[in-house]
């Protein structure tokens, strides 16, 4: 599938299954990706325009955050371990530090700067390989593992990171969901090629199969999700009252998720052997 930078350069990219199947990755990768991110509009760096769309998200946010920390404290306790890798500007490392000893990891610079004017006891490092061999009890990477090209190495590193039967948990967009199918060419979740790899849910599941050192112990949707994705969608659209085509499409997303299980994002809780 041919995919548009709706969001920033409009230079078209494909979508190429990978070995893995389920798994697909962006093709070309830019040799200097780091521009398609350069923008006061990208929201991971920037939160703070007073935009519409920055304001939806906040919204959200803010419902996601706690969703986020129950699952953390459903299987890790107060007070363990947590590194939150490609933290941004700090939301979920400010909204859990007090429940638990919180590391941040950010490569980009002006994201890490924001990041540690916000929080107070956390610290936010520009170097993985400053935390311990086997002392985080979970590694957290929120809507960022399809941004990493390296998947097989960083994997290992988490696993070296990892205390046995250590977390980690990895939220990403899922094509195979309705809202993609919907979409098609302009789900905003392709976001290409910012998100180098996209992973199907049987994707996400044949890719931790393969990995001896890893075991698929559920997988949770991001409900609220669709709604956003939805919404960006009909704007790349140009879509007259697309609120209110957000919020339909959105809510049609996860109504037959319901039933499917195929959730416009979904949270993959994998435990370290």
């Amino acid at each position: 599938m041919k995919i548009k930078d709706h969001f920033l350069s409009q230079e078209i990219f494909e979508i190429k299954e990978t070995e893995t199947q389920g798994v697909f990755k962006t093709s070309p990768v830019p040799s200097n990706i780091s521009r398609y991110y350069e923008s006061e509009d990208y929201i991971s760096h920037h939160q703070d325009s007073g935009s519409l769309k920055e304001k939806l998200y906040k919204f959200l946010q803010s419902f996601n955050l706690q969703y986020k920390k129950t699952i953390l404290l459903d299987r890790i306790k107060k007070g363990a371990k947590v590194l939150d890798y490609g933290c941004g500007a700090g939301e979920f490392v400010r909204y859990i530090e007090n429940d638990f000893e919180t590391f941040g990891f950010e490569p980009d610079a002006d994201a890490r700067k924001a990041a540690q004017h916000k929080i107070s006891k956390a610290a936010i490092l520009n170097d993985i390989n400053l935390i311990q061999d086997k002392s985080l009890d979970a590694i957290t990477l929120w809507h960022v593992f399809e941004h990493i090209e390296n998947q097989d190495e960083m994997l290992e590193i988490f696993n070296r990171k990892l205390k046995d039967k250590g977390l980690l948990i990895i939220a990403v967009p899922n094509p195979t969901s309705y809202d993609a199918k919907h979409y098609r060419e302009y789900w905003a979740a392709y976001d290409v090629p910012r998100h180098i790899y996209h992973f199907s849910k049987k994707g996400m599941e044949n890719l931790i199969s393969k990995k001896p050192n890893w075991k698929m112990r559920k997988i949770k949707p991001l409900v609220l999700d669709s709604y956003y994705i939805s919404m960006l969608s009909e704007k790349y659209k140009k879509s007259s009252l697309f609120w209110i085509k957000a919020v339909v499409y959105g809510t049609i997303s996860n109504i037959n998720a319901l039933f499917s299980n195929e959730f416009s994002s979904l949270i993959y809780v994998i435990e370290k052997k």
